[in-house]
């Protein structure tokens, strides 16, 4: 048993100034320990079970003497109880740092998603997926817990935009359900994804197709483009020459115009695109041409990191410089419309089974037919290509 002593008055317990262990009285096992460097602290020395325990219980005179009391008696009914204090500390302890780990923020949220998706989301995509979250959702969501964010959270986040920026809104909620689906998984979150469109925002907000119906990019019929390409090739300037080589090729824009003279074998006939440069994220074969050939080697070569198609002052050509040549010539298309039209050339016109012409575009082939399908048809490609050449060559100067 503890030594009882007679209580010591607040006056006494301040005048405690020499460093060691002084017993207060009031409560057993209650006392004042003062440090070498004047620092005054409460210890309770108590016994739980079968240790000895010296419980700090603040600092004085933080904790006054009759505070300090308080809590000595409050620990020793525990005890009495059966409970160790200490480990009981720890616990909750325990409890608040797990309890603060899964507050987790959107926007941290936003960032290790994206991070576990480094494979698989390509870095321009990415920074699509960052600005548009940043831009729409960060100033609603960005601050709040995952765990705590509702449907009239996501709401707040998609309704000022849905009818005036619909297909900005339609991938803006998509993002914010994988996000959300992934915190689901991680254990940030419980219970419905409130991000999900079926069975959920598709009953309070209206079909996205309904409030701004799909606009395809306009494109010129194929019957015009010999014409077209006669027309585009007497023009002199690094835009008319990429978007012959777009059309050609059939590949995007921003394909071509991010183009270097590393990623092309003339010998070969192949331009590889590097999977980073790619909307599928995946490494993509062009077979090229005749035409397309001859036009590469009529061009000013650099070394093979230069761009192909450089803008005057140097860097990537533009996306309005190519669709500025259209406009010139009073066509009314945009150049990603071309892809169209080669793509209703080749349903039109040629025998080529439909996954041969998607992948041309490098589309995804999707459903029970792309899990089976492990080749790019390359060899097909080949042909495929040489006919689109072919097709516009009588007045262009096609392939011989």
């Amino acid at each position: 048993m503890p030594r009882i002593v007679e209580p010591l008055s607040p006056l006494v317990v301040s005048r405690l100034d020499k460093p060691g262990l002084y017993a207060v009285g009031g409560v057993a096992g209650l006392q004042l320990q003062v440090t070498t460097t004047g620092s005054r602290s409460w210890v309770l020395r108590v016994r739980v079970g079968s240790k000895r325990r010296d419980i700090g219980l603040g600092g004085y005179p933080t904790v006054s003497l009759a505070q300090a009391r308080d809590k000595a008696r409050a620990v020793r009914q525990q005890i009495e109880q059966g409970v160790d204090p200490v480990l009981e500390r720890q616990a909750a302890k325990a409890r608040l740092v797990a309890a603060q780990a899964a507050q987790l923020s959107f926007d941290e949220a936003v960032k290790q998603f994206l991070q576990s998706k480094r494979q698989e989301i390509v870095p321009k995509a990415a920074q699509h997926w960052k600005n548009t979250l940043a831009t729409y959702a960060s100033p609603v969501v960005g601050q709040m817990h995952v765990g705590d964010i509702g449907l009239g959270h996501v709401l707040a986040v998609l309704e000022p935009i849905w009818t005036t920026k619909t297909e900005t809104a339609k991938r803006l909620r998509g993002r914010i359900e994988a996000v959300l689906a992934w915190a689901i998984v991680r254990g940030y979150r419980q219970g419905d994804n409130p991000a999900r469109w079926k069975g959920n925002l598709d009953a309070v907000l209206p079909k996205p197709t309904k409030v701004a119906p799909v606009k395809h990019m306009r494109a010129l019929p194929y019957p015009e483009m010999p014409d077209f390409m006669c027309r585009l090739a007497l023009i002199d300037g690094q835009g008319a020459r990429a978007l012959q080589f777009a059309i050609l090729t059939a590949a995007r824009s921003g394909e071509v115009r991010g183009a270097t003279w590393q990623e092309f074998d003339l010998t070969a006939k192949t331009w590889t695109i590097p999977a980073e440069r790619m909307k599928a994220g995946k490494i993509h074969h062009v077979p090229l041409c005749d035409t397309a050939i001859n036009l590469l080697k009529a061009l000013p070569t650099g070394t093979p990191g230069d761009y192909v198609f450089p803008a005057k002052r140097g860097g990537m050509l533009s996306d309005m410089t190519l669709s500025a040549v259209t406009r010139r010539m009073g066509v009314d298309a945009v150049p990603h419309g071309f892809r169209s039209t080669f793509r209703d050339w080749a349903a039109e016109q040629t025998d080529y089974p439909r996954e041969v012409a998607e992948m041309a575009l490098a589309h995804s082939v999707q459903g029970v037919e792309g899990a089976y399908r492990r080749g790019d048809l390359y060899d097909k490609r080949v042909q495929l290509m040489a006919d689109w050449s072919g097709y516009l060559a009588p007045r262009a100067g096609g392939d011989a």
